[in-house]
C-alpha cells in the first residue's frame, strides 16, 4: 500500500507561484511514477503533468506547459509540482497519483493510489 498526502495549495492572484507537495507514508515509493491531475467543478479529472520513478522522464498537458515543472526528491519521498504564472484556469482540485508501470501515462485508469487533493485558488 502507498498513502499520498498533497500539500501547497492556496489562493493566489493571477500571475503568482505556488509549489505543491506530494508526500508518501507507510512504504517508499522511489520505484513508482508519480502524476498529477485536476479537477474543477462541473469538469472531468484531467491530466496535468508525470514524473517516472528516477525523475528522468517527464510529461505535461499542453495547457501547462512552459509554466508549471514537475521533480522528485526521493530521498524525502516528495513529488513537487512548480507551478508559475497562473492564471484564472488553473483553478482545481489538484491530486497526486502513483502507479508502478515503466511508461509515463496520463490516463486516470492507470492510476493505483490517489491523495485526497488540494484546492488552488487562482484571483484575478
Amino acid at each position: 500500500q502507498v498513502q499520498l498526502q498533497e500539500s501547497g495549495g492556496g489562493l493566489v492572484q493571477a500571475g503568482g507561484s505556488l509549489r505543491l507537495s506530494c508526500t508518501t507514508s507507510g512504504r517508499t515509493f522511489s520505484r513508482y511514477g508519480v502524476g498529477w491531475f485536476r479537477q474543477a467543478p462541473g469538469k472531468e479529472r484531467e491530466f496535468v503533468s508525470a514524473i517516472n520513478w528516477s525523475g528522468g522522464s517527464t510529461r505535461y498537458a499542453d495547457s501547462v506547459k512552459g509554466r508549471f515543472s514537475i521533480s522528485r526528491d526521493n530521498a524525502k519521498n516528495t513529488v513537487y509540482l512548480q507551478m508559475n504564472s497562473l492564471k484564472l484556469e488553473d483553478t482545481a482540485v489538484y491530486y497526486c497519483a502513483a502507479h508502478n508501470a515503466i511508461a509515463v501515462v496520463t490516463s486516470t485508469y492507470a492510476y493505483d493510489y490517489w491523495g485526497q487533493g488540494t484546492q488552488v485558488t487562482v484571483s484575478s
